[in-house]
């Protein structure tokens, strides 16, 4: 997003005036700044088609200032100079009131052509939305003393909470960890970071307009989580340090009994509704490989990480090359003796020049000084990201070049190989190890600003492709014989995904057995609620993760509304407790599975952590972000059976 201008440095002093605010202009994101400007003057003349950027060519491979020229970039300066300056000769008002075929205009200069079906969903992005309930749980028709039992304190945790609180409805968030935050507690490796853009990775309700990066590392990601429990009075809600460990139904009372344990003592609680927020990324997954456990030195997977242990000219193992792996290698290559890199399979790398970037203290400063400039520049990535991408993984049935699924998806392919030609030009050994032989979103694709395909080529590092046989008390060996002697092995190699809550031990109606129920291929009902377990709901259920188009954090505020939704419908039928029938569930999960055969990651032969022991895929939406909104926005009761 940097362009050429005045240089700008941390002694720049920032004005809506003069040279101040064109040094300030050199640095904004046009794309989002100019509808941000006519959303807060009223003036349409911020959107000229001239500097409206190509939706399409933004999808494929996001280009600075949206891959303007030169000349439409100095246009919309001037003209965003004019009417800011006019704004500010007006006592910076803010912004008037637009009926909403204006706003919608305004939304059309990023989206396009505005669907009037999307019209709402725009408006969530933008956080102008009505949040569902409002008016209390009188309004949702709950009793005064309707319970809620969140499970989880991460990102889907809290927002469950943010609208239970602000309908006053009576919860509780029990935490296992000391501390808020969920995935980006335990998960503190050296370069652990958002590769979503941090701007996505908020809520639509506490858009934030201070972040110093691009894609937020670790420590900031869990500040903001922290302020928002802090600022929003979520904390009285928590019991921290308190682990869940069984659930179970209580038909004649239709309450559920929550086993917990706290303080090494073992109680137990009661709750009418139950939220699991435990996520997918929780348990990790260390690999069955003969021998494992006889190595004597330092052992740990990245989610575990040992700080008190110095890596400094030891000789270091890393096993595996997923998304944690990706970012620990490049961060401890330039600290170890000698680093060997035992790759199964290679991933798809996004060349991403800002990935390790803080932010341009020009475009900082306006995000934080203009008035709705951070709200349009989040949407503005929102909407690049919300359906763009996704056309690249749909398989073509009548495509038969191997590597890939259809046309389309080849061209990415294409323009991948072009990008790894350029990052391995004198290692052509390296070139050759790190292609995939699977198509481009068979597997989460991975953000390189190029310090990782340096750190491979450093002198101290290997890359070895050779699967593993067995670990010795000092070594990894090959199954081509080769030894290779170490002092510490980290494990890079993932997580449980697909066992779903399977910290908790979830007994229901009748009985039932989650667990037993599932078997390995879990399944939710709108990936919410499954039959036989009734008023247990779950965010970051079955088959709501995404590869390719949205934001996590969307979906779980989407599916929070949708439970939201279900409590509001059992006050006027006279019951207590709700469940999806069988046959819905049935119907909805096929239709999914239907899907996800037609999904570069859900085609046969493509392995990856998304799929069960099946080969089902139990993670991944596979329909676009726009339709998980509509299909989320109405309730069916004839999906469900209640009971009284």
């Amino acid at each position: 997003m940097l362009s050429d201008g005045p240089r700008v440095t941390r002694d720049t002093v920032f004005s809506f005036a003069g040279d101040g605010l064109r040094l300030a202009l050199a640095q904004a994101h046009l794309p989002a700044l100019m509808p941000a400007l006519a959303c807060l003057t009223g003036d349409l003349s911020a959107l000229d088609p001239a500097w409206q950027p190509d939706l399409a060519d933004q999808a494929q491979r996001p280009q600075p200032q949206g891959g303007l020229s030169a000349q439409a970039q100095q246009l919309a300066r001037e003209r965003a100079e004019r009417l800011i300056g006019r704004w500010q000769a007006q006592g910076c008002p803010s912004a008037p009131p637009l009926p909403m075929p204006v706003l919608e205009k305004i939304m059309g200069f990023v989206t396009g052509a505005v669907d009037p079906s999307v019209v709402d969903l725009l408006l969530h992005e933008l956080g102008m939305a009505t949040p569902v309930g409002q008016g209390g749980p009188q309004r949702l028709g709950l009793p005064a003393d309707f319970q809620v039992m969140v499970i989880g304190a991460g990102m889907s945790g809290l927002v469950a909470s943010w609208h239970l609180a602000r309908l006053g409805i009576a919860h509780t968030v029990l935490e296992r960890q000391a501390e808020i935050g969920g995935v980006w507690v335990e998960n503190h490796y050296p370069g652990a970071r958002l590769d979503t853009s941090n701007f996505c990775y908020s809520y639509s309700f506490a858009q934030e307009a201070g972040w110093r990066h691009f894609f937020s590392p670790r420590d900031e990601v869990q500040r903001y989580f922290q302020d928002l429990a802090a600022s929003r009075g979520l904390l009285k809600h928590v019991q921290l340090s308190t682990e869940a460990q069984a659930l179970r139904y209580d038909e004649g009372q239709c309450v559920w009994h929550i086993d917990i344990l706290q303080g090494g003592q073992r109680r137990s609680l009661r709750a009418h509704a139950v939220i699991s927020a435990v996520g997918q990324l929780n348990k990790p997954r260390l690999p069955n490989i003969e021998g494992r456990e006889r190595f004597a030195g330092p052992a740990w997977h990245t989610a575990r990480w040992r700080h008190d242990v110095s890596l400094a000219s030891l000789r270091v193992g890393v096993i595996g090359t997923g998304a944690s792996a990706f970012q620990v290698i490049p961060q401890i290559a330039g600290q170890v003796g000698s680093l060997t890199v035992f790759q199964r399979t290679p991933p798809w790398v996004i060349k991403t020049p800002a990935y390790t970037q803080e932010l341009p203290e020009g475009l900082r400063w306006l995000l934080s000084a203009l008035p709705g400039y951070n709200a349009w520049y989040r949407f503005e990535q929102f909407w690049v990201a919300v359906e763009g991408r996704r056309r690249y993984s749909v398989v073509d049935p009548q495509w038969r070049q191997a590597g890939s699924v259809s046309a389309l998806n080849q061209q990415l392919r294409q323009m991948l190989e072009a990008e790894l030609d350029q990052a391995y030009a004198d290692r052509p050994d390296l070139r050759r190890l790190m292609t995939p032989d699977y198509p481009p979103y068979g597997k989460r694709m991975l953000r390189d600003d190029g310090t990782w395909s340096k750190a491979l080529q450093r002198s101290n590092v290997s890359v070895v492709s050779e699967p593993i046989a067995h670990i010795t008390e000092s070594a990894v060996v090959c199954k081509d014989g080769s030894v290779h002697e170490l002092d510490v092995i980290i494990y890079g190699t993932g997580f449980h995904a697909s066992q779903f809550l399977n910290s908790l031990q979830v007994t229901g109606r009748g009985g039932a057995d989650l667990h037993a129920q599932w078997g390995v291929d879990a399944q939710a009902y709108q990936g919410v609620c499954v039959p036989n377990f009734p008023n247990l709901f779950m965010l970051y259920g079955p088959n709501t993760n995404l590869i390719t188009n949205g934001s996590l954090v969307l979906f779980s505020e989407i599916e929070i509304e949708y439970i939201l939704r279900c409590l509001s419908s059992l006050g006027p039928r006279g019951a207590r407790a709700m469940e999806p029938s069988a046959s819905a569930s049935g119907r909805y999960c096929d239709w999914v599975d239907a899907q996800t055969r037609c999904m570069a990651y859900g085609v046969d032969g493509v392995s990856n952590w998304y799929k069960s022991a099946t080969g089902r895929v139990t993670q991944n939406w596979p329909f676009s972000t726009v339709d998980f909104w509509r299909q989320m926005q109405l309730l069916r009761p004839e999906d469900f059976v209640y009971w009284s």
